[in-house]
């Protein structure tokens, strides 16, 4: 799967780059925690282990550097289990003078070329994020209300009250719980257009400012691929990460350290792009027919006593 994916990516004229693991900033995005560590001969400092190459990987775009790719390790803590672990494998690449649509589908004839054929019986169906909420929850995300979201759910009293009036805690609840788990298991599902609230580091779309240009990849209900056209604005980025920061103090969450190397390039100027990240490890779930990561790791985290 390796020695294919990199082969996808000399057929397109996509170049191989390697990026730092360690980093003294962190991602400040609430839904990911990064893994801090120390370096002795560098003490008073604290250090992270990279969630994603992604900001390196931007640095590069903004010094120049041509359509790129990296295939790493890449470390994300609070969650262990058959779906999660600490430390996987993780594809990530971007394009220059792409759009959205254009990433799409380069990005599922990718998943498609490392996975068995007879996995993917139809092509892929693309699909709004607002289409596969109507389609498979019975509600309208970008107008309903939180007690129309709730009702929907069909949460009992205590999720209710743990979630309480959080609009984008009740979408990611019937995310997983109604909208993905309709999604077909023998194709892909693309996922486009997701609500400017959870834009993350992907632009607005300039016609509609409510939709981010975001987009996911499924196959059924697992989650393989999150991109982005990429937020080029160093000053709306920097107000992001300065949000996510706010956010984790109110959900008394570590508040990590801007990457101002990054929003330095930025400034610079980062070209026009699209990027995306696939999980490596999932897509051998898949290809293996397996719903546990820690069968397709041969070490898996924690290892055996």
């Amino acid at each position: 799967m390796l020695g294919n994916a990199r082969q996808f990516f000399a057929d397109h004229g996509i170049l191989e780059v390697d990026t730092p693991a360690l980093s003294r900033s962190a991602v400040t995005d609430p839904a990911i925690e990064s893994i801090s560590a120390s370096v002795t001969a560098d003490p008073g400092h604290d250090v992270f282990l990279h969630t994603s190459p992604e900001f390196a990987m931007k640095r590069l775009l903004c010094a120049g550097w041509p359509d790129i790719f990296q295939i790493c390790k890449v470390f994300r803590d609070g969650e262990i289990g058959r779906r999660h672990q600490p430390e996987f494998t993780m594809v990530e690449w971007y394009r220059l003078n792409v759009n959205l649509w254009g990433m799409m589908q380069h990005t599922a004839d990718f998943i498609a070329g490392l996975l068995p054929r007879e996995k993917l019986a139809v092509s892929p169906e693309y699909l709004s994020y607002q289409e596969a909420f109507i389609q498979h929850a019975g509600v309208d995300p970008l107008r309903a209300t939180v007690a129309e979201l709730r009702e929907a759910a069909g949460a009992d009293r205590d999720l209710a009250a743990s979630l309480g009036e959080n609009r984008d805690h009740w979408l990611d609840l019937l995310m997983s719980s109604r909208v993905a788990a309709g999604f077909r298991r023998d194709r892909l599902t693309v996922l486009h257009h997701y609500p400017a609230s959870q834009a993350a580091l992907a632009r607005l779309r300039p016609e509609y400012k409510k939709l981010a240009e975001r987009f996911e990849i499924f196959f059924g209900e697992l989650e393989l691929a999150n991109g982005y056209r990429e937020l080029t604005d160093a000053s709306q980025q920097r107000q992001r990460f300065l949000d996510d920061q706010a956010t984790r103090r109110e959900n008394q969450q570590p508040v990590r350290p801007l990457d101002e190397a990054l929003l330095a390039a930025m400034t610079h100027g980062l070209p026009d792009c699209c990027g995306v990240a696939v999980g490596l490890d999932r897509l051998l779930m898949v290809a293996l027919d397996t719903g546990d990561i820690r069968t397709v790791q041969s070490f898996c985290f924690p290892e055996p006593a």
